[in-house]
């Protein structure tokens, strides 16, 4: 069964002669376990048909069903638990809350579920650590680089072990290196068996992509299986001029995550130090 299925669907804005068509009867399929990049120039609907995706917006015309479940036409309350509970967002901007520490920030979904605080805080740790900022869980946003706040909308968005992640130019306003420790970590996120979408206008990030999806004037102009590692071939051809993949983008890539990776293995055996220290030693042992 497919993860996500829409059957022409459209999606209208205005009334009359100003009417403006951001979909034009869009028919996608994404299965379970895919990276999907979607890419097109500015108004070719992108943003809407991730929105649709995503439950905050309903289509004007046609179906969408969300693990097996027709969503079109929830009500705004059923479309907000859906979201909590099987939908992560990744934001351009990273929308996090300036006045809460990256924890508080990490734990909102959470809070939002009831989850206790006891409970929220201890996965929403374990979810830092796993981006490898475990170290800068009561930092603020304001006191966190552009990358670093990025991951933390990354763990945000993973805390509630959601079966899609949505990304809107999760790397849009990051410099380079930011860019390739962001998309590293939805690299990884996904070799896990998540489903993710991504948005970019950059083709350099379709290599992260095992499908891309190329949007014009509303509609899917082309649909294409790439590999992992591999600018897609209509990007290439068509759109835009890439270079070659090289070793040293392969090495850029593994140097952006190797810093996440060791501050998780460092976390690990901070882990099992602490653990060993709290086991009380054998009566046997103690001498009378």
């Amino acid at each position: 069964m497919s993860l996500i299925e829409l059957k022409d669907v459209s999606k209208l804005y205005g009334f009359g002669d100003a009417t403006s068509v951001a979909l034009d009867e869009v028919n996608l399929t994404i299965e379970q376990g895919e990276c999907v990049a979607v890419m097109g120039p500015s108004g070719s609907g992108k943003s809407t048909l991730m929105n649709i995706i995503g439950l905050l917006d309903r289509p004007t015309h046609g179906d969408y069903s969300l693990g097996g479940k027709h969503v079109s036409r929830l009500g705004m309350n059923q479309r907000a638990k859906y979201r909590r509970d099987r939908i992560g967002f990744i934001f351009q901007a990273f929308n996090l809350l300036p006045r809460l520490t990256a924890l508080d920030n990490v734990c909102l979904p959470l809070l939002y579920k009831g989850m206790s605080t006891g409970k929220r805080n201890r996965q929403a740790w374990d979810m830092l650590e796993r981006v490898g900022l475990g170290d800068k869980a009561y930092y603020y946003p304001s006191q966190l680089s552009g990358g670093q706040a990025q991951s933390v909308a990354i763990a945000r968005a993973l805390v509630n072990n959601p079966a899609l992640i949505i990304a809107d130019e999760p790397t849009g306003n990051l410099d380079t290196g930011s860019s390739r420790l962001v998309m590293e970590l939805l690299s990884e996120i996904h070799k896990t068996g998540n489903t993710v979408i991504f948005v970019t206008h950059n083709p350099e990030l379709t290599r992260y992509a095992t499908r891309v999806v190329y949007m014009q004037d509303g509609a899917i102009k082309h649909d294409e299986q790439t590999k992992l590692g591999e600018v897609g071939r209509y990007a290439r051809a068509v759109m835009y001029t890439v270079p070659e993949t090289t070793e040293d983008d392969d090495f850029a890539g593994v140097s952006a995550i190797m810093p996440v990776l060791d501050k998780r293995a460092e976390a690990e055996k901070a882990k099992k130090s602490k653990a060993t220290k709290r086991k009380p030693r054998s009566r046997k042992a103690v001498k009378r």
